[in-house]
Order: C-alpha cells, then sequence, then structure tokens
C-alpha cells in the first residue's frame, strides 16, 4: 500500500491580523473543532507526564457525546510517563500520528512509528516514552482516546495488542469499487470489545451514499485530505487537522472530491445493551 501520511498539530499563535471568521461551531449534535483552534493556549497537562502537553478534543458532556475521551498527545524527547493512567477502569486506544514512542506493557516494550495502533485493556499495566535522543531527535505526537469499559457477562476481556495500519487490510465497502474501505484493527463481531477505533478511508469521488442515522457516538479526527462532510443539516468543508464531534443519531454522510485520498480515524461505541437507568 502507499505509505500513509498523518496531520499533527504543532500549537503556535497567531498574530494580531488574523481574522476571526473560521469553521470552529459547536450545535446540539455536532461539533467542528478545525486545526486552527489547536493552539498553544488550549493545551492541557497531565498529572505524572513529564514532557507533555496536550490537546483535549472530546470528552464525556451530559447531554452531547457521553462515551468518550480524545486527547492529541505532544511528548518531548525524552519525556512521557511510568504512571498514565489513574481511572483502573478506563480501556484505551493510542495512535501515533509523528515521531516515535516506546510503549511497554507487562514488561514488553514496543516501538510504535506513525501508523502505530495500540489497545489497552483497564487495568493493563503500561508506560509511554519518548527515547529519542536531544540530537536531531523528534516531538511524538499521538491520539489518545480512553473509554470507561462496559462488561458483558459471559464475556472475557479483551487483551492488549500493538500492530500498525500498514499491516492491517482495508476492508472494502460493497460496491464501491475501492472508493470506499475501513482499515479494522478489531473484528465487528469480536464481542469482547465496547468500542471500535478505525480508519475510514475515501478515494476521490468516493461518499457515504446514504445519511447515516445511529446510536453510536462519534470523534472523527481528518488525518488526511478534504471533503465535504454533511453533519445534522449542514454541509461542512473540513480538511487534515480538522476534528468532528457527533452525539448520538446525529445524520451524517461524506463527499471526498479529492485531488487526493480523505482519510479519518473514527471511534464509536458497540456492541453493547443501552444503559436503562441513569447512573
Amino acid at each position: 500500500m502507499t505509505k500513509p501520511t498523518y496531520f499533527a498539530p504543532t500549537g503556535g499563535h497567531p498574530d494580531q491580523t488574523q481574522l476571526l471568521t473560521d469553521r470552529a461551531m459547536f450545535t446540539e449534535s455536532y461539533a467542528v473543532i478545525p486545526k486552527g483552534t489547536m493552539r498553544d493556549i488550549v493545551t492541557s497537562f497531565l498529572p505524572n507526564w513529564d514532557g507533555t502537553r496536550l490537546w483535549v478534543i472530546a470528552r464525556p458532556l451530559s447531554g452531547f457525546a457521553e462515551t468518550f475521551s480524545q486527547y492529541i498527545m505532544e511528548v518531548q524527547p525524552g519525556g512521557g510517563s511510568d504512571l498514565p493512567e489513574s481511572d483502573p477502569e478506563a480501556e484505551a486506544v493510542l495512535f501515533v500520528v509523528e515521531g516515535a514512542v516506546n510503549l511497554t506493557i507487562d514488561s514488553v516494550t514496543h516501538v510504535m512509528e506513525p501508523g502505530g495502533y495500540a489497545y489497552l485493556p483497564p487495568g493493563a499495566k503500561w508506560t509511554l516514552h519518548n527515547r529519542a535522543g536531544p540530537d536531531g531527535s523528534s516531538v511524538a505526537r499521538f491520539h489518545w482516546i480512553r473509554k470507561s469499559y462496559v462488561a458483558a457477562p459471559g464475556v472475557p476481556m479483551p487483551e492488549a495488542f500493538v500492530t500498525n495500519e500498514t499491516d492491517v487490510e482495508p476492508n472494502v465497502m460493497p460496491g464501491t469499487e475501492g472508493r470506499w474501505s475501513t482499515t479494522r484493527f478489531v473484528e465487528p463481531d469480536d464481542m469482547r470489545h465496547d468500542m471500535h477505533v478505525s480508519i475510514v478511508n475515501f478515494q476521490p469521488g468516493g461518499v457515504i451514499p446514504f445519511m447515516e442515522t445511529h446510536v453510536m457516538e462519534h470523534g472523527l479526527y481528518v488525518l488526511e485530505g478534504k471533503a465535504v462532510y454533511r453533519l445534522n443539516q449542514d454541509w461542512v468543508e473540513v480538511e487534515a487537522g480538522d476534528y468532528m464531534w457527533l452525539r448520538a443519531f446525529c445524520p451524517q454522510a461524506c463527499y471526498a472530491g479529492g485531488p487526493g485520498p480523505f482519510r479519518y480515524l473514527l471511534y464509536k461505541d458497540v456492541n453493547r445493551h443501552m444503559p436503562l437507568r441513569l447512573k
């Protein structure tokens, strides 16, 4: 396959001549966070992480999307954490978009480079560091998607695993002649998993040919290219580095006009009964 490319924010700050008009929006059914909003001033920090800052691009929000959080992590050379996760019920997916990190799970170290994907079940013992040296070394950036795992009776806990997008063959959607495909890191019928994080790929001219309207919440980070995306009643232009955050049942569709591929990292909650009682 052609070597994938991945957009990663670098921060910075616009000067005083910058126009305020932008594509950022927050509605009752969706939000669009353009790449231009991911500046130094909106970064956050976490306990027990050294040399690290992050952009929080999704968090559980009552009345909106309630199942997950998503960060874009930026780790300086030598930075990282020996105590990355504070919630014993949290599962996670890591997806590297720039640089390289050493991810250690139960004393086994994996070098993750761009396209690297890791699933971490709740309670996993893991650490992460950017081990690059100070001379000519690079910052590492990766997505960290967190969800409170929902156990199911008689279903075992999923195991941790590490792979790379280049090692996974995309599944072509029927009737699309390869213009629409999905890179799935977990099989859809694997009941151990209550969330899927995959990569959706469109070649120029590819479309989602109907208004998807479903219970799954979504986070969509555009890794590459540009397209027009239908969100509820609006057609919205999006490009690499933009993020779309959709609550359940928000109608959606897509047209990828080109000139190159349009690809995004997709989160959705799956494979569990709907809770019938408020916690």
